[in-house]
């Protein structure tokens, strides 16, 4: 496949997912074409739940009072990501660029250092910064604009903010807003964490990979030549504002690639949200509004849910990973840049489950259903004919989830819905999935 940007135009022991059901709104409506799905019944860890979709904001004990939206807000739904003292607010709503106090309410400082790249600097840096600065003129903003792409998801481009953030005399009260897709995303908080030993950041995704997944739980980093994100940390955003009004500037492939993300929340842990999909595929594809504001939400919600139980990854989060250990060995192996990470974790999602079905984890209904969906996406259901079987083995042996020298998945088990996080597989089943994928 041809290179392309992953932010263009708009920018271990055993644990199990099936033990947890995807926590639904309370006393929210979907939108008339968007039914709501019913609540899974399970009563195994429903601890801590995150706080879900609201029609209007409402002020929790983690969450000031002050961060009320305006009543004429364009915020349609507010989830929380539910961490005690560093809770945060994800806003989901069009248009919501053109409300500067959204963003302002957030910055604690008087300098504010927006980072993006140069697709998306032109389309969004100039209504971003007359949201940080409108009737606010305490406040001063700078830029540092980055060349576009997953193959500069490295120290050198990162330097880059560094370097910025000290010419321009930055100090400890600064805020970091990161304007862009997934790498910009998790570039500017891997920054924000480190600059000065940790500053306040923003995230404003504009690609609906990094809407529904990559800006929330604040997990940032960047890539090393061996694998992706093996340098980063988890560090939380203040907010994150996703304005879908900018997913009109969102190219086709592009959207593809976020709805493989969408597809992995219905597969671990939210059957009827996958069910959902199949039916409205169509209309996600079609860049229809209601629905896509229903996918952007839902995923939200179940990642926040998840985020509030195991923010830095100790069993259950790890599940957001389905797929991801074999795509993040296809982006590394064909090169980053070389197959957006979406296209990626489609094909490595068709793996585990062939993985799974051969384990005799899944019946051959859900492996189908698995292919089925991410062509219906139009997305690759089949690795490059790059890899090969000892390419995936030697990238997969340095992934993040490796301990002790055991590499552990993620892998679909039992019914739709359900999965578990494990090192505990009969290797001939990853051999046998890997050589029906490869060519040698």
């Amino acid at each position: 496949m041809a290179a392309s940007a992953s932010s263009l135009l708009a920018a271990a022991a055993s644990s199990s997912c099936a033990a947890i059901s995807p926590r639904l709104p309370r006393g929210a409506q979907a939108a008339a074409s968007v039914p709501s799905p019913s609540r899974h019944s399970c009563a195994s860890l429903r601890a801590s739940p995150a706080r879900l979709h609201r029609s209007r904001f409402v002020a929790s004990a983690s969450v000031a009072p002050a961060m009320q939206p305006p009543a004429e807000s364009r915020v349609s739904t507010v989830v929380d990501v539910d961490l005690g003292d560093r809770s945060y607010p994800i806003y989901i709503g069009a248009g919501l660029l053109d409300e500067p106090d959204l963003l302002q309410r957030h910055v604690h400082g008087k300098r504010v250092l927006v980072v993006t790249n140069t697709t998306v600097a032109p389309l969004y840096l100039d209504k971003v910064t007359w949201a940080l600065t409108h009737n606010n003129p305490n406040v001063s903003v700078e830029s540092v604009i980055l060349p576009d792409g997953e193959k500069y998801k490295d120290m050198g481009t990162m330097m880059k903010v560094f370097d910025k953030a000290v010419e321009s005399r930055l100090d400890r009260r600064c805020t970091f807003v990161a304007l862009g897709g997934g790498v910009i995303g998790d570039m500017c908080g891997f920054a924000a964490s480190a600059f000065l030993r940790g500053v306040n950041f923003i995230q404003i995704p504009t690609t609906l990979m990094a809407q529904v997944d990559s800006s929330v739980g604040g997990k940032t980093g960047i890539n090393h030549p061996n694998g992706k994100n093996l340098i980063g940390a988890f560090y939380q955003p203040q907010c994150v504002l996703i304005d879908t009004d900018t997913l009109n500037t969102l190219p086709d492939r592009e959207l593809a690639s976020g709805i493989a993300e969408v597809v992995k929340y219905g597969l671990i842990r939210d059957a009827p949200f996958f069910e959902w999909q199949e039916k409205n595929m169509s209309a996600l594809l079609a860049r229809e509004p209601s629905a896509l504001a229903y996918a952007i939400k839902r995923s939200c919600e179940n990642k926040a849910e998840v985020v509030a139980q195991d923010e830095k990854e100790s069993g259950l989060r790890a599940t957001l990973n389905l797929g991801h250990t074999f795509a993040h060995a296809i982006e590394t192996g064909a090169g980053y840049g070389a197959w957006l990470h979406g296209e990626a974790v489609a094909a490595g999602t068709v793996m585990a489950a062939d993985m799974s079905h051969r384990l005799g984890w899944i019946d051959e209904s859900i492996k189908k259903r698995v292919v089925d969906i991410l062509e219906q996406a139009k997305l690759p259901i089949t690795p490059p004919e790059t890899m090969t079987v000892e390419k995936f083995e030697s990238i997969m042996a340095v992934d993040k989830k490796v301990a002790d020298g055991l590499l552990r998945l993620i892998l679909l088990k039992g019914p739709l819905g359900s999965c578990v996080f494990t090192g505990e597989y009969d290797r001939k089943a990853l051999d046998e999935t890997l050589h029906a994928f490869c060519n040698n």
